[in-house]
């Protein structure tokens, strides 16, 4: 059902006034989609799953409850990029592989790489 006129005005004015009060959080609202938010999420789950199997490959002989507790976190991760894939659906999983395709694997992770390498970056000698 269409918003009536009245309604439409009423909408416009408090749009205009969330951009006036605090337009870096209306920025981020409006930049954020569903895709972008569900392929966060997935970079996420791949770091958790290759960390879990960092702990799985490093204690499984020394350590088993180490081992399987790196084998939870692959399980974990891999559930939550599989719940998210399925979020972003076909047309967002094709829009994530082609900027894969043509800016290369490093320009996906974006300002997550370069905070991680701010966050670990030795202050000098």
């Amino acid at each position: 059902m269409p918003l009536s006129e009245d309604e439409q005005r009423i909408l416009h004015e408090i749009e205009r006034s969330f951009y006036e009060h605090d337009p870096a959080f209306a920025k981020g609202v409006s930049e954020t989609t569903l895709y972008r938010h569900a392929g966060r999420n997935c970079k996420w789950a791949a770091l958790g799953f290759v960390g879990g199997l960092v702990v799985l490959l490093a204690s499984f002989a020394s350590n088993r409850v180490l081992g399987f507790f790196g084998f939870l976190l692959m399980l974990g991760s891999a559930l939550v990029f599989e719940a998210n894939l399925r979020k972003m659906g076909r047309a967002g999983w094709k829009d994530v592989t082609r900027t894969v395709r043509e800016h290369g694997f490093p320009s996906v992770l974006g300002e997550t790489r370069q905070r991680l390498r701010d966050r670990f970056k030795k202050d000098g000698p």
